[in-house]
């Protein structure tokens, strides 16, 4: 298959399915890309389109016992119980929201996801590509709005809407 400059195809292990990553962006699809090659000159509304389809996020997970996979990368046995994860959480969505902390630097000293790595930014997703209660929760949000915590099957999350 012929992709467009920087495109590469990766396998998702979550999934068990191919899927598309722009290298520069690192923006993923499960779709794939459309070399800009024929006439109209330029991204026009095409892209506004498929934005309404795709968000951006960045979010912060505090594990409990109970988490599908109660371990991190900061703790390998995760004990903590899920009314002792949701304190944890809510006293950093009170930092982030007193303007004490950002999300993105709780996230990265403090999440229990891979992506406190990149300050808990997930990129780009579409529908179909994260657990329901996260994927309706940020299509929810406006650009710029933080969550209130949310659960999911891997814990308590805060997400903030970056795109």
């Amino acid at each position: 298959m012929d992709l467009p400059e920087n495109w590469v195809v990766r396998h998702s292990r979550t999934y068990n399915k191919d899927y598309y990553f722009n290298t520069v962006s690192k923006e993923s699809r499960w779709e794939a890309p459309v070399s800009g090659g024929g006439g109209g000159g330029g991204s026009g509304g095409g892209a506004e389109d498929v934005m309404t389809d795709r968000v951006r996020a960045s979010h912060l997970l505090v594990k409990t016992r109970d988490s599908r996979r109660p371990s991190s990368w900061r703790e390998e046995n995760i004990t903590r119980t899920k009314d002792e994860a949701l304190a944890i959480l809510q006293e950093y969505q009170r930092k982030i929201e007193a303007g004490q902390e950002t999300l993105s630097a709780l996230a990265t000293h403090f999440s229990d996801c891979s992506s406190a790595k990149r300050g808990g930014d997930l990129g780009y997703f579409e529908r179909g590509q994260m657990q329901k209660p996260f994927e309706d929760a940020t299509f929810a949000l406006q650009v710029g709005e933080l969550s209130r915590p949310v659960w999911t099957d891997s814990g308590v999350h805060l997400i903030l809407r970056t795109a």
